[in-house]
């Protein structure tokens, strides 16, 4: 704990900025783990309800979907509805993309921002230890070369303090992002993959 308070305090302001911008990367990163981990459930259970669609139990698919589970499973049980109601063609084909795109929009929500830090902190580190160095070479030049070795090493340290703590906040976020993209991904063509299978299984009845 000593020693983080001694990164805060000799880092100056850019230290302090990229503590704030790790909290909220933190921050970030926690809520979108929450938001995405059950995107990619329900695989078997919407497997199963397209099968007794097919096999003509529609009220029996439409209660195998939990609706609120997956971006899958709430796309997949509009689209029982809609079919079951008599809604088929274009402009049922053109609902479920609406549909499927509001899911992946909000399940994207916040992902910007944790590219965006991934992006920034390793800048505002450099521009920290840039002040830095400017600084430490300006005391070197008031002191006509008499200097303190060791002053002007600590100076130095210092001003890569900022460099190494851009990288440290900024190696999670471009992790997290990434892997979060590849499940938004997933997601997305599982959304696909129900909506195709329900149409064609629909189409065979």
């Amino acid at each position: 704990m000593s020693f983080l308070l001694q990164i805060l305090t000799n880092g100056g302001p850019v230290i302090a900025l990229l503590a704030a911008i790790s909290l909220l990367s933190l921050t970030v990163i926690a809520v979108k783990l929450a938001q995405l981990w059950p995107v990619t459930s329900g695989t078997t259970q919407r497997t199963a309800a397209i099968a007794r669609w097919q096999s003509g139990d529609r009220p029996g698919a439409q209660s195998d979907i939990v609706a609120d589970r997956a971006p899958a499973d709430r796309v997949l049980r509009y689209a029982m509805e809609a079919l079951q109601n008599g809604l088929k063609g274009p402009i049922l084909i053109a609902e479920l993309e609406r549909r499927g795109n509001e899911e992946v929009q909000r399940m994207n929500g916040l992902i910007r921002l944790l590219e965006l830090i991934a992006m920034v902190a390793p800048l505002l580190g450099l521009l920290g230890t840039v002040l830095g160095m400017i600084q430490s070479f300006q005391e070197l030049e008031l002191a006509q070369g008499a200097a303190d070795a060791s002053v002007l090493a600590g100076g130095i340290w210092q001003a890569l303090l900022t460099t190494a703590a851009g990288l440290v906040v900024a190696i999670p976020a471009a992790i997290a992002a990434g892997l979060f993209a590849a499940r938004i991904d997933r997601a997305a063509q599982m959304i696909e993959s129900a909506v195709g299978q329900l149409m064609l299984a629909d189409h065979g009845q």
